[in-house]
């Protein structure tokens, strides 16, 4: 599945739900109404928009756009039940749209429905908003608020009575998309990895001097919220030493009250959990036979219960090939500690929707019974959407570490498939399995063998004539600034430990002009994707003419590099080749890439076909 398929599987609305409705037969089209809706909603002259969107409905009842932007039109006039209202009518037609849901939840939350307001955000976020999530919370006032008042006093340290005064952090506990946001997905933001490494330490300080009284919900609901955060970034952010050795005295006071039977405050294992996951305290089994609310019932399944349902995963996983390579040890070692990608939110959730409702119809490519390898699965994403997309292909998936595997096995029965094989084995041992297979991915792996070449030329051994390939690895060109930072790395002795990462992230954070990219790129804000990006035991980059001689001396076709993610990128490439530009050409990209060397920042990645003859 390549990434013009999947962003055609899990394309999103924009805040405004627009979508592309159908010409009508006389007059002027629904298309051209909304579009129009639309330009005149912007200007702020909702009169006419409202009317447009009145006059679509008459012919349309169930557009969803007018639907929407009818309830945006009334949320700026405070109006949130008539906004509610228009935004039911909306999801009612697309209960898939991210942006609906979301704009439902901000006007739930006006009206002080918090339960059904979280319920909306949760929603949006499950239906791909988690992408845009960072932008959303940046745009809140209160959160803005925050982010100045660090601003102001960068580069010195701003201090928590600086920051929260005398609310605390009670107006951000409030944001419940803020606290829908952290159960959800990694934050990718230096302003709010600050801003919620001070939420934490303040939350430090209310647990360390809280007697037995409770906190009230909202605080107790955002610290469980904050822990699930810090567990899905595996606790990458910064903390003082004071600070540590605070929220070690909690953890300890919290231990003894768990051996003694004593009472244990939400707010107290919510903080603990902040600091620790709580699967790896002694005896942590006994919380869960404790009354919690449901917020605390929340965190001791993300932090509890998967973690074990994943150990139990570990001991059915086959092994498939031997690891004997030294690099290939090494490397399973690095993901057995840090496995790889952390991921949430299935990407496929709308797209799977559409198709169980009969709203997408499966191309007959995918409906298919075919073989397919993912060759490197890590944590399950890569395998899982493809066995939703391809749901008669038989995938065999295979990484070289189990802790990834158990996640990736976790993650799939949670969703019900049943057409997805998960072994462990190293690719450059997959040529004794005797398997061949119409199609094999490998996104993001052969550059870590040792050998990156010698593992393809064993995936292409595997390869059906007339099959499939899609691969992608690491550009020298693009990635300078990875080779750079990993000198620096070197120079200063940092290791792989967690502490050092956090130390190396904030030498980062301080010179934020100079490593921008790095500071740009999501997996520098979590511990596994940090370590993946910057301390791997093994990455390999390579240039396009080594890949087209590959290519060339394995008969594989070259079937061209996956859209990008900035469609100027592609324009600027027609330019230059003016009335001859071939997509196919890797000659034409090479010079292209030279000419423009963050082409391929992410990766290169492509499809290849094995020739029939």
């Amino acid at each position: 599945m390549n990434r013009k398929e999947r962003r055609a599987a899990g394309k999103q609305r924009d805040v405004s739900g627009k979508s592309a409705p159908g010409f009508g037969s006389a007059g002027l089209s629904i298309a051209d109404l909304a579009a129009e809706a639309s330009r005149v909603y912007g200007m702020r002259r909702f009169n006419e928009a409202q009317q447009i969107c009145r006059d679509i409905l008459a012919r349309e009842p169930a557009h969803v756009q007018s639907l929407n932007l009818l309830g945006l039109m009334a949320q700026a006039a405070g109006d949130h039940r008539a906004a509610v209202k228009a935004f039911a009518k909306a999801i009612a037609a697309d209960d898939v749209n991210a942006a609906c849901h979301y704009n439902a939840g901000n006007s739930y939350q006006a009206l002080g429905n918090r339960g059904k307001a979280a319920a909306h955000f949760s929603k949006a976020l499950a239906l791909g908003m988690d992408a845009k999530a960072v932008g959303f919370i940046l745009q809140s006032p209160t959160v803005t608020r925050y982010v100045q008042r660090i601003a102001g006093k960068w580069p010195l340290p701003v201090t928590n009575a600086d920051l929260f005064g005398t609310e605390g952090v009670t107006p951000l506990a409030s944001d419940l998309f803020l606290r829908c946001a952290m159960e959800t997905t990694t934050l990718a933001s230096m302003q709010l990895e600050v801003l919620l490494g001070h939420a934490r330490a303040e939350l430090l300080r209310l647990a360390s001097e809280q007697e037995q009284h409770e906190a009230d919900d909202d605080i107790v609901g955002f610290a469980c919220a904050l822990a699930r955060q810090c567990f899905i970034n595996e606790y990458v952010h910064a903390q003082t030493e004071a600070e540590a050795e605070r929220a070690g005295a909690l953890r300890e006071r919290l231990l003894q009250d768990l051996a003694s039977g004593a009472a244990i405050t939400p707010l107290t294992l919510a903080v603990v959990a902040a600091y620790f996951p709580l699967h790896a305290l002694p005896a942590a089994d006994a919380l869960l036979r404790r009354d919690w609310p449901a917020a605390t019932t929340g965190l001791l399944r993300v932090q509890l219960r998967e973690p074990r349902e994943e150990m139990d995963e570990r001991g059915a996983i086959a092994t498939l090939t031997p690891i004997k390579n030294d690099v290939s040890v090494e490397v399973m070692r690095q993901y057995e500690e840090n496995p790889y990608p952390r991921w949430t939110v299935n990407p496929l959730t709308a797209f799977v929707a559409d198709r169980t409702r009969g709203k997408t119809v499966a191309t007959a490519e995918q409906q298919a019974e075919r073989d397919i390898l993912i060759a490197g699965c890590g944590t399950g994403s890569h395998a899982i959407q493809i066995a939703q997309v391809y749901p008669n292909a038989r995938l065999l998936a295979v990484d070289i570490s189990t802790t990834s595997l158990a996640y990736a096995r976790r993650k799939t029965r949670e969703l019900g498939l049943r057409n997805v094989e998960y072994a462990q084995a190293d690719i450059l041992e997959l040529g004794s399995i005797g398997r061949a297979f119409d199609s094999i991915e490998s996104v993001g792996v052969l550059h870590h063998l040792a050998e990156p070449f010698a593992g393809w030329h064993v995936l292409a051994s595997l390869l059906r004539p007339g099959g499939t390939m899609r691969i992608g690895l690491y550009s020298e060109l693009a990635r300078r600034v990875i080779v750079e930072a990993r000198a620096r790395i070197t120079a200063r002795n940092y290791r792989a430990s967690a502490d050092d990462i956090r130390r190396c992230r904030q030498e980062i954070f301080r010179e934020a002009e100079q490593w921008r990219p790095l500071i740009g790129a999501k997996d520098f804000y979590s511990m596994s994707g940090c370590r993946d990006l910057l301390f791997n035991v093994m990455e390999h980059r390579l240039t396009i003419p080594e890949i087209a001689a590959f290519l060339n001396d394995h008969g594989l076709s070259f079937g061209g590099f996956e859209p990008f993610d900035d469609p100027a990128l592609l324009e600027k490439f027609h330019k230059q080749f003016a009335g001859a530009a071939d997509e196919t050409d890797l000659e034409q990209w090479h010079r292209f890439e030279v000419d423009h060397p963050e082409t391929f920042w992410d990766m290169y990645v492509f499809t290849a076909q094995k020739r029939t003859n």
